[in-house]
Formats: structure tokens, sequence, C-alpha cells
């Protein structure tokens, strides 16, 4: 019984190593992705479309996330839209670019990512946009870039929104 237990707590850990450096490589690869396409790479134009004055769509990428470039502080940074994730998460090389003051924030709420679990920064940003949608007031936390590659838009955002879907492979974002 207790070797059963053992080896399945060893199954674990050794689980719990894997799967969030996979996590990181995909972001990581998005990035680069999205990088060579504003190089100029032949790839499709915006992800993003316009729905009326109110609405923003996302088309999935080949693996059904949703990728789109939002503005914090009036500095636009690509974020994949994570309705598990509670808040936006950030990391810190991407606050700094967004303006944010990385060392003078305090690192003390403990939070659950798919690297572990890891000390972060709570903080409210300003506004967050996208397309024709801009939010203010959104709760964010800032982690260290070795426990995210890029950006999560979480129910921080989400939630404010009047509704949000998948229909037809696109998210339909609507204020």
């Amino acid at each position: 019984m207790i070797t059963r237990l053992l080896a399945f707590a060893a199954g674990l850990a050794a689980l719990a190593l894997v799967v969030p450096e996979l996590a990181s490589t995909y972001l990581a690869r998005q990035s680069e992705s999205a990088v060579e396409r504003s190089a100029g790479a032949a790839a499709p134009a915006a992800t993003a479309r316009y729905a009326g004055s109110k609405g923003v769509v996302l088309e999935g990428d080949r693996a059904g996330h949703f990728f789109g470039t939002f503005r914090i502080n009036g500095r636009s940074e690509r974020g994949l839209v994570d309705t598990g994730a509670s808040t936006i998460a950030i990391n810190a090389s991407a606050a700094r670019r967004f303006g944010i003051a990385v060392g003078s924030l305090a690192f003390n709420a403990r939070v659950q990512t798919a690297n572990g679990i890891v000390e972060a920064a709570r903080l409210s940003l300003d506004r967050v946009e996208i397309g024709n949608i801009s939010l203010k007031n959104i709760d964010a936390m800032i982690l260290p870039d070795k426990a995210l590659s890029g950006m999560l838009v979480g129910m921080s955002f989400l939630s404010r929104l009047s509704s949000y879907r998948v229909e037809g492979g696109a998210l339909h974002l609507v204020r």
C-alpha cells in the first residue's frame, strides 16, 4: 500500500516538473511566432477583428488558443486569454515594458501556477484595452519571468465584460 502511494507521489512529482516546462515552451514559441509575423514573415494579418462598437473577435490558433494584442499603460503586448487564470498575470519583463516599477512591488502573494507555487505581487492596472474595449482598474499579478513566459489575461478582465463566448472557433468579447 505504501509502496503504491510512494510510486504515485513520485509520478505526480515528475509530472509537476514536466508540465510547466511544456506550457512555458508553448508560450515562448507563440511569442517567437508573433515576432516573426511582425517582422514580415508570411502569416495571416491580424487575428482580432472588431464586432461593432463594443466587441472584439479573436480567432483561435491551430491549438484552439486565443491570443490578442492588449494595451496596458498605452503599450501593447500579446496575451493569451485564459479563463483558468483568476487575474491578469504578467511576467516581470513585460511589466517593466508597461512602465511598472517592478522593484518597488511587494512580492508577498503566494499563487499557484502551472510552474508550481510562486511569490507574486498584486496591483491594479489603470486601464486594459483590446480593440475598442477599454476597462479601468483591473486586478493583476506580476510574476517572476521564470514562472511565466508572457501575459495571461484572466477572469479579472473577462468578468468585467458583458459577455464572452466561443463560437465557430473564435472568441467573442463584448463590452
